[in-house]
């Protein structure tokens, strides 16, 4: 189990509405919840209905300014429609008599960032969801809303020119802590040691046979074509080829000595309209040191250190 299974992503699992006892009971625990919230009102409250009985995050309870900065609009409004985490202050009921709770998202931040604060350090893997997709990289939301950065060079062996091309927001994946600065509260991650290394990605290939992948760049001596995320080969140049584009190739020769797999462009295919769920090799535990290079490659090695002078 990753790491982080106490505090997970929100929107991570999907469970049934709390009933009134369990909501008792979190509120006497401490227990962290979730649920949806169906709307922002003009004071900043966040309506989260759990079947027949209303829950409300006041404003002040919806962030937790020492984690995430500043209380900007944007922090309010962009939950509506989304899952939340959350602990129980108070259980109670309207003037109709209908069973109300109040609710905090912010408690639930604060608990999350000191069990991180307290445990978290490099080469820890982690449940994590997906929030937004840059240029630069990924942010991804590790236990409770606390977000963290991907960069991009950390996403795959594979090079990327925009996050997008791996990932899609709202998707859940796995990742692996690369730094954190805890004065800053400045979380990196990586993901490209999870999805395993040159040899564990091509024994899954045989020179001979003909399989799907995907145009990465287009060079003048040739295209890299993507077999796994952690794979690419270099085909001849194939008229009318684009970045991103889906083809099937032709397995020519596969070198390990130098990490070369040579291909042989068949023919355009169409785009998949479901991107397929990454295959990991590794899905908890503490990494020390990942090595992608196999044994006695002649090229440099490609390899990651997960220690405190990451830090």
């Amino acid at each position: 189990m990753p790491e982080n299974r106490l505090f997970l992503p929100e929107g991570w699992k999907t469970t049934p509405p709390p009933t009134l006892s369990q909501l008792r009971e979190a509120a006497k625990t401490g227990e962290i919840l979730q649920g949806t919230v169906t709307r922002c009102d003009v004071s900043h409250t966040l309506n989260v209905p759990m079947g027949p009985i209303r829950g409300f995050i006041p404003r002040d309870d919806v962030v937790a300014p020492w984690i995430s900065g500043a209380k900007r609009d944007i922090s309010y409004l962009s939950r509506v429609g989304k899952e939340i985490s959350f602990t129980v202050i108070s259980v109670g009921a309207d003037e109709k008599g209908a069973p109300i709770a109040m609710l905090s998202r912010r408690s639930a931040q604060e608990k999350a960032m000191e069990f991180f604060l307290e445990t978290l350090q490099p080469g820890m893997v982690l449940a994590c969801r997906v929030t937004h997709l840059a240029a630069f990289g990924a942010f991804l939301d590790i236990g409770c809303g606390i977000i963290a950065m991907l960069p991009i060079e950390l996403i795959s062996i594979s090079r990327l020119s925009h996050s997008k091309e791996r990932f899609r927001e709202g998707q859940k994946i796995l990742a692996v802590v690369k730094a954190f600065d805890r004065e800053k509260r400045r979380i990196t991650m990586s993901h490209r040691e999870l999805l395993g290394s040159w040899m564990e990605n091509a024994s899954h290939f045989t020179p001979g046979e003909t399989v799907q992948g995907i145009v990465r760049s287009v060079k003048d001596y040739g295209s890299f074509i993507e077999l796994t995320p952690n794979l690419s080969g270099l085909a001849e140049n194939h008229i009318g080829l684009s970045a991103g584009d889906r083809v099937s190739v032709f397995i020519k020769t596969i070198r390990p000595e130098r990490m070369k797999v040579k291909l042989q462009v068949i023919e355009r295919l169409p785009p998949l309209e479901t991107p397929p769920e990454f295959e990991y090799q590794i899905t908890d535990g503490l990494l020390e040191h990942w090595v992608y290079s196999p044994p006695g490659c002649e090229r440099d090695t490609i390899e990651t250190f997960f220690t405190a002078s990451d830090l």
